[in-house]
């Protein structure tokens, strides 16, 4: 198999175990050469913390861009996370365009929303951006909250099939090619991962714990595009992905101390094991 070059996009949270020091280790640990771009660096993530610092760098990355662009640098796959404005979504988008080899995969985590409200910071001209980017990707992987927000329709907390069905096919008259739904619960005590493309429907059900744990989306989708990329189909990116993640959140349960994030770093074999009993 070809080794591939991986670029990921998304900002640095120096303690919190999400965003970039979660996608880096993981698709690293998939066997990928992982290139970041970093939009912003702050000493913890913003969920629960207090008085973290934050440092924009927006205007940093076009310069970054066109350094890589000049020594002829190109990527196999563009995987996209948190962004944090309207303008960053914009650099992303010219990236996608003009460093991303024809043919190989543009991946958009809209990472800007959950339970059924936007995250802190964001503006009303957001939405409208990251719905252009996302919308642009060949593949998406938005919850159900995001979801509803890249389509305009109206948040629900317990979502039966047939109106998870309808938002799936909003995203697609939307012009989404593949989306991969996280959060879809039927049950209470069940959640799980709908795949949606021109192949067909496939979804996969695994156990809901009652302890929720910041960072899941983040390892979810970096565990999803690392064993895409390491040769498995959408569909058992997927199945595998949603266990690694429901694995994290096993390691880090019992331990209250550990409200900050979720434990990734004992189970990457489990991670790494799925990917290669695929073979």
């Amino acid at each position: 198999m070809k080794f591939k070059r991986i670029l990921t996009v998304q900002d640095i949270s120096c303690v919190g175990q999400c965003s970039l020091t979660v996608a880096l280790p993981i698709l690293s640990a998939c066997g990928l050469e992982t290139a970041v771009l970093p939009s912003a660096v702050l000493s913890t993530h913003t969920g629960g913390f207090k008085g973290y610092t934050f440092r924009d760098l927006t205007d940093d990355m076009p310069a970054i861009a066109a350094h890589w662009k000049k020594e002829g640098i190109d990527f196999d796959c563009l995987y996209t996370g948190y962004l944090g404005s309207a303008k960053q979504v914009g650099i992303v988008s010219d990236i996608a365009s003009s460093l991303l080899k024809k043919g190989c995969p543009f991946i958009v985590d809209p990472a800007f929303a959950d339970n059924g409200a936007m995250y802190p910071g964001f503006g009303p001209d957001f939405a409208g951006a990251m719905r252009k980017l996302a919308f642009s990707a060949d593949i998406i992987l938005p919850n159900i909250t995001e979801a509803c927000l890249l389509t305009g329709t109206e948040y629900r907390a317990e979502p039966d099939e047939a109106w998870v069905d309808s938002l799936v096919r909003k995203l697609h008259a939307e012009g989404a090619r593949t989306v991969v739904l996280t959060g879809v619960s039927y049950s209470p005590r069940t959640t799980g991962v709908l795949v949606s493309s021109e192949e067909g429907r496939y979804y996969y059900r695994h156990v809901r714990y009652k302890r929720g744990c910041h960072g899941t989306g983040d390892i979810y989708s970096s565990a999803f595009v690392g064993a895409l990329e390491a040769g498995r189909s959408v569909n058992d990116a997927a199945r595998i992905a949603a266990d690694f993640t429901v694995s994290c959140i096993r390691a880090t349960a019992s331990d209250r101390d550990h409200w900050y994030g979720a434990r990734f770093e004992p189970v990457l074999g489990e991670l790494i094991g799925a990917i290669r009993a695929e073979n």
